[in-house]
């Protein structure tokens, strides 16, 4: 059985984690770390301390109404993307010791397109 980075737990959510196929399991954010526990399978699981996250990103829909996925970039091992059932208050939890600087919303489609097309060249 694997052990807790967290000593208080301040939220427990039903998540998917997207690791190739998708994982089904809970996401406790404590005190330490982000965690993921896969609800079948004890040998999968996600741990990430808040000292290695470098930062989060969110899918923002609808002016804000629906998030439909958020992802942690890693200093280490790279991106790890998740969705829960209330997504707004994982993020409100995480938000509490992650710095509101790390959080950030991710381009849109339009803003995507707009950098691929309309980017100005700069080499001369």
């Amino acid at each position: 059985m694997v052990q807790s980075l967290n000593t208080k737990i301040d939220l427990t959510v039903k998540a998917t984690a997207f690791t190739g196929l998708s994982e089904y399991g809970n996401i406790i954010i404590g005190d330490k770390a982000f965690e993921f526990y896969h609800q079948h399978d004890p040998r999968k699981y996600i741990q990430i301390p808040w000292n290695e996250v470098n930062y989060v990103t969110a899918s923002v829909l609808l002016g804000g109404r629906w998030i439909p996925r958020y992802s942690i970039k890693t200093k280490k091992n790279g991106i790890y993307t998740f969705a829960s059932k209330d997504p707004k208050k994982v993020l409100k939890a995480i938000r509490v010791y992650v710095d509101g600087q790390k959080m950030v919303r991710s381009l849109g489609f339009f803003d995507v397109l707009k950098r691929a097309f309309f980017r100005k060249n700069k080499k001369k």
